[in-house]
């Protein structure tokens, strides 16, 4: 069985060693000093500021949406926030949750991110926020968006969930916008088991969103904020520590297995074209087929021989039916969504068994 994706897990005895701290501490959350040492080495790996850990990535998008102002609603209209249909559905269930609603604007067909043309199309008066996905890890066209936004005085929200790591311009891909989510659940780059951080351009969002993740309290008899539970333990931060150590051998092993899928697979496969100025993290190894029938068919014979692969993102989100479809239909991504398929990628994946991946591809179009 090859899986799409495979859980990096590191040295078992630095592990241990982080786990009998623990255990002789006694202290397993409330802002225990693993997740505060995490939160320092994260800022300085990622050079950014005012970061903060939580329990899991969507938490991450609803605390900032909080933290923002963007949840702000009045008895007349709903707060909207522009959005990609093209991403895992958590990018807008996150804001129905937290009362707002998602409005679609459709997606670039080279890059396959949010396409500033169309987010500008879609602002209403109701409008209070843009929220991008850099979807694969490849970066939006931050400087359009950023404009957008400053031109109509929206919050810019960016679901970096797979963008750990990016560079754009020799600085943080996470610097853009008002905030930058990410997550750290299992399956991602850099994980904490379950897990994920907010990165605010402003100190003073994360100083509200500190309190926004611990029930709203300030102190043992003092609450100042509607809260909720979002903290991260101590437990998530060990896993994550233990894994920024071996980050560079993570990420050179994927490079290795993207650069194998790029020598092998033929031209005809469209690739994500990436952003010129941003760095890579090999991620995600998505490739699209040339119809529908031909994604279906290599998917089926790559099952059959126990070979993982997932449509992300299928389907495009304007076709969901939980109050978050369009009157409007995102053409682009729907079209691209019903032809992708992401191939696996994870660090351990050998040269025969990805030979074995290719083959199949290969042999299902006919090559």
């Amino acid at each position: 069985m090859i899986p799409v994706t495979k859980p990096y897990l590191p040295d078992r005895e630095k592990l241990n060693k982080y786990l009998d701290g623990i255990y002789e501490r006694q202290w397993l959350t409330n802002n225990g000093p693993l997740v505060q040492e995490l939160t320092r080495r994260l800022e300085e790996y990622l050079r950014v500021d005012n970061l903060l850990l939580v329990s899991n990535g969507t938490l991450a998008l609803q605390i900032a949406y909080r933290a923002l102002g963007i949840a702000d609603s009045n008895r007349y209209s709903t707060p909207e926030a522009i959005t990609t249909p093209f991403t895992f559905i958590a990018t807008a269930s996150s804001l129905k949750w937290e009362g707002v609603q998602p409005v679609f604007a459709d997606i670039d067909p080279e890059s396959w991110c949010l396409n500033p043309v169309e987010i500008e199309a879609a602002i209403t008066p109701n409008t209070r926020a843009i929220v991008p996905v850099h979807v694969f890890g490849n970066a939006c066209d931050v400087e359009a968006i950023d404009s957008i936004a400053a031109r109509h005085s929206l919050k810019v929200v960016y679901d970096a969930s797979h963008a750990f790591g990016v560079r754009f311009k020799q600085q943080s891909l996470l610097s853009y916008g008002d905030a930058a989510t990410l997550s750290f659940h299992a399956t991602k780059l850099f994980h904490t088991i379950e897990g994920g951080a907010i990165v605010f351009k402003h100190k003073e969002d994360l100083e509200r969103a500190k309190k926004l993740i611990n029930f709203g309290i300030t102190g043992p008899e003092r609450i100042e904020e509607l809260g909720i539970n979002a903290k991260m333990n101590e437990f998530q931060a060990a896993m994550g520590l233990c894994l920024l150590d071996e980050i560079e051998a993570n990420l050179h092993a994927r490079a290795a297995v993207k650069a194998r899928y790029d020598e092998c697979l033929p031209s005809s496969l469209q690739r994500q074209k990436r952003h010129a100025e941003a760095s890579v993290n090999h991620a995600y190894m998505p490739v699209v087929f040339e119809s529908e029938t031909q994604a279906l068919a290599v998917k089926k014979r790559l099952s059959e021989f126990g070979i993982t692969a997932r449509r992300y993102f299928y389907p495009s989100l304007d076709q969901v039916n939980l109050g978050i479809s369009s009157e409007k239909s995102m053409c682009v991504s729907r079209d691209i969504a019903s032809r992708i398929l992401c191939l696996p990628v994870y660090a351990e994946l050998s040269e025969l068994d990805q030979k074995s991946i290719v083959n199949m591809i290969l042999n299902g179009l006919g090559l």
